[in-house]
């Protein structure tokens, strides 16, 4: 009976165990940036938060599973990604052809972005003529950069790189290039959150590209059948829109 009972406890420890590693693994990392406003961002208590910060925990509440959002920057998100040590991407990542021929794999996309020319609240520009010889400045590896590129031949205009937002937007604001490139939504946001001595030109905008949640190896394809059947379920049921709505209004 003693040998019995003994073997019994050994059991239930080795599939203890074994359901503990199981329950492990069934939780995906989630790399994000960390200044995106208001996509994410920490608010004044200091908490993570931000639409795309929001529209995952429903998404991962509608289809049952779990995981770790880590907060890593744009760059340093990607690559950890791209070299497995997390299972996928939300950060604003527009869903266009190169990163798809780099190795992206996109859900479908969630939310339509434009890209905008932002000026100091002072400046003339009010034009693509307007910046013939000057400074662009845009972050590195964006839809931003890319729409800044496709136009500096046309108009005349140099570009330069930056790591991060709020680096570029003070670029402006010092005076030391005329202007820079944002997602529209980011930029107006911003402008009224944190009183940036910033505007946007009227016309100076591209004709938009969604958001898409992204994935960089095949073997992570549960997760994103997932995000997107919880992203259609979310958006039926009207969670997508409240979401939106509370951080960008109607």
């Amino acid at each position: 009976m003693k040998k019995f009972f003994v073997l019994t406890l050994a059991l239930f420890a080795i599939f203890t165990v074994a359901g503990c590693k199981k329950q492990a693994k069934a939780e995906w990392i989630i790399a994000t940036d960390t200044v995106f406003r208001p996509f994410e961002y920490t608010d004044a208590s200091g908490k993570f938060v931000g639409i795309d910060v929001d529209i995952l925990a429903a998404i991962a509440q509608d289809q049952g599973f779990t995981y770790e959002l880590r907060s890593l920057g744009w760059d340093a998100g990607v690559q950890a990604v791209q070299v497995g040590q997390a299972d996928a991407l939300i950060a604003g990542a527009t869903i266009k052809q190169e990163r798809i021929d780099n190795g992206w794999i996109f859900s479908d996309g969630y939310y339509n972005a434009t890209q905008t020319f932002v000026v100091h609240k002072d400046s003339s520009i009010s034009s693509y003529e307007d910046l013939r010889g000057k400074t662009v400045a845009v972050k590195t590896g964006t839809a931003g950069a890319d729409f800044a590129e496709s136009l500096k031949d046309t108009y005349g205009y140099t570009i330069t790189r930056f790591e991060d937002s709020p680096t570029m937007y003070q670029d402006v604001i010092n005076g030391n290039s005329a202007a820079c490139v944002e997602d529209t939504p980011i930029m107006a946001d911003n402008i009224k959150s944190a009183g940036l001595a910033l505007k946007i030109p009227s016309g100076m905008e591209s004709s938009g590209a969604p958001y898409g949640f992204a994935i960089m190896n095949k073997d992570k394809q549960k997760l994103l059948d997932m995000f997107n059947a919880g992203l259609k379920n979310i958006r039926a049921n009207g969670k997508y829109d409240e979401i939106i709505n509370k951080y960008l209004g109607n």
